[in-house]
């Protein structure tokens, strides 16, 4: 679907902050509330947005610690990718994975509170899931942009 220019500001106002009222974005872009309103549910029941969420300050609830773990498996069978897949699901510490190209086969994002808690997951947690051969870490010095916004 072609979004509009005005969806397109729509959306970059919501990506922004989403708990605005209706009133304030209608007034931002010089529309009235019921066409702001009857957009926003329009992209929603397209599925465009899909979800409002808040984002929590990492270093204040003590998981700024936050590792790139490459993920090799053994074998890439059918089986192992979805039984690898639905294993990462469970994992808290995981707040992102990729499936990917190259020398490994996923890319996990992993917020805990310190190298302790992450030498914890990985041997609890992480490589515990079967056929995973091997894993390599990285662990961020400094978090230089982070956004969770889509640019239209």
């Amino acid at each position: 679907m072609e979004l509009d220019l005005i969806d397109r500001k729509l959306i970059e106002l919501l990506q922004e902050d989403c708990k605005k009222t209706t009133k304030q974005y209608a007034d931002h872009l010089d529309l009235s509330k019921t066409a702001v309103y009857e957009r926003i549910r329009r992209l929603e029941r397209l599925g465009i947005i899909t979800k409002y969420v808040a984002l929590v300050n990492k270093e204040k609830v003590k998981r700024d610690f936050t590792v790139l773990c490459h993920v090799r498996l053994v074998q890439h069978t059918k089986e192992n990718v979805q039984k690898f897949e639905r294993e990462v699901l469970k994992l808290d510490e995981v707040s992102e994975c990729f499936h990917v190209s190259g020398d490994y086969d996923y890319i996990l994002k992993v917020h805990v509170e310190d190298m302790k808690s992450y030498r914890d997951f990985m041997v609890t947690k992480l490589t515990v899931i079967p056929n995973i051969g091997n894993t390599q870490s990285s662990f961020s010095i400094k978090e230089v942009k982070s956004s969770t916004a889509v640019f239209l």
